[in-house]
């Protein structure tokens, strides 16, 4: 059976499905159109078969019309809510609206996802996909605790003015997309809250609910990607360290600039770099000319210039991706839990009573799918003013 739901918080779940509205979850539920917390039967979720393609996007010709007539009214009710400055934090979605109008929208969107279901390919990395919706949703349902008095100090700043104007916009959710990128890169929607951009000198108004956050950042990930892709060990040394002792032998600052000049410009030519990275042959393995396919399956056309940029990215960023989805599960139990991603590095809301689990996070974030990747580790009491943890 086909359903959709219609408010996802837990006092306003609330199911269409088969002409009728549910307060509780009906047996033999077996698709939707997207992922929105966890529901106890075997669900398939549309938008993972179609590659993160919007509704609109995907909609049969024989359903525009009615489909956007019925998204238009939608769009007039949501205004009209803020308008009313009613928020739907703090109410149930179908409490605010016409009966008639639910059942005759959300029939529609039922037979959208019915198509799609029915004409599309699975993906051959959809319990991957699935998994990575699971804590994206996760994310997006935990407020974030900000402080935005913080930021007074810095009131004369035309920037820092513009940024708080931005910021009251903004909801205090990370909403991330998770087809936002080619590579696989997170990006965010529209109205979440700005990680991803947020400048380190505004990193002060993130607080953890819980006591403390704690970051995991690999250790120059892409480099590491790419010696993995080399089938060549991981150095147990920080990579820029092993670069200065055993490529270029010089100072460590020199060696960083020249091999991230090298490694993200095609047509550099080094050739202590290329000896210890190789990556004229992991192109060649990777690149068919016209696809880039990347250890975890993920296809993306590329020409010759981008295509080793693209496998590289792409590689870590899907590899980031399933140490996080590990680290969640870890945590599932916990009162801590994942509070943010950012490119490479994972920020935990850790609470007291979970220090103990802390080795066996880290463990499980540097073990990975290429091989055990160094991790640095910071803390702090807000994400502004962190400082390095030493393992022992």
């Amino acid at each position: 059976m086909i359903f959709q739901t219609l408010d996802n918080k837990a006092e306003c779940k609330n199911i269409y499905a088969d002409g009728t509205l549910y307060e509780d979850e009906p047996p033999g539920l077996k698709g939707t159109w997207e992922y929105k917390g966890d529901l106890s039967s075997e669900v398939e979720f549309a938008r993972l078969y179609c590659g993160g393609a919007t509704i609109n996007d995907v909609c049969p010709e024989y359903l525009k019309t009615n489909w956007f007539k019925a998204s238009n009214k939608l769009k007039a009710h949501l205004n009209s809510f803020i308008q009313a400055k009613i928020s739907l934090e703090q109410h149930c979605f179908y409490d605010l609206v016409p009966q008639h109008f639910l059942l005759d929208f959300y029939e529609i969107k039922n037979q959208i996802t019915k198509h799609v279901l029915d004409n599309y390919k699975k993906p051959e990395n959809y319990e991957f996909l699935l998994q990575l919706a699971k804590v994206v949703e996760d994310i997006k349902n935990r407020q974030l605790n900000l402080k935005m008095h913080k930021l007074s100090t810095l009131g004369h700043q035309i920037a820092a003015r513009n940024f708080l104007k931005r910021l009251k916009k903004a909801e205090k959710h990370i909403k991330y997309n998770i087809f936002g990128t080619k590579t696989g890169r997170l990006t965010t929607e529209p109205k979440s809250f700005p990680i991803l951009t947020l400048k380190k000198e505004y990193r002060s108004i993130l607080e953890p609910n819980n006591d403390l956050y704690v970051e995991l950042d690999f250790n120059a990930a892409e480099l590491r990607t790419l010696l993995a892709l080399c089938d060549k060990k991981q150095p147990k040394e920080d990579i820029h360290e092993w670069n200065a002792k055993n490529v270029f032998h010089m100072p460590r600052k020199d060696a960083k600039e020249r091999i991230f000049a090298w490694l993200y410009n095609p047509d550099s030519k080094d050739y202590l770099a290329n000896m210890a990275y190789d990556r004229s042959s992991v192109k060649e393995k990777y690149w068919d000319g016209k696809i880039v396919t990347t250890p975890f399956g993920r296809k993306i056309e590329a020409d010759e210039f981008h295509a080793l940029n693209y496998l590289i990215q792409s590689t870590t960023a899907d590899m980031v991706l399933r140490q996080m989805i590990k680290v969640y599960d870890l945590l599932k139990d916990s009162k801590s839990y994942i509070a943010f991603a950012i490119h490479d590095s994972l920020v935990i809301d850790l609470a007291k009573e979970d220090k103990g689990l802390l080795k066996e996070i880290f463990d499980t974030f540097a073990e990975t799918d290429l091989g055990n990747f160094v991790v640095s580790v910071q803390a702090g009491k807000n994400f502004g003013e962190m400082k390095e943890v030493k393992w022992k």
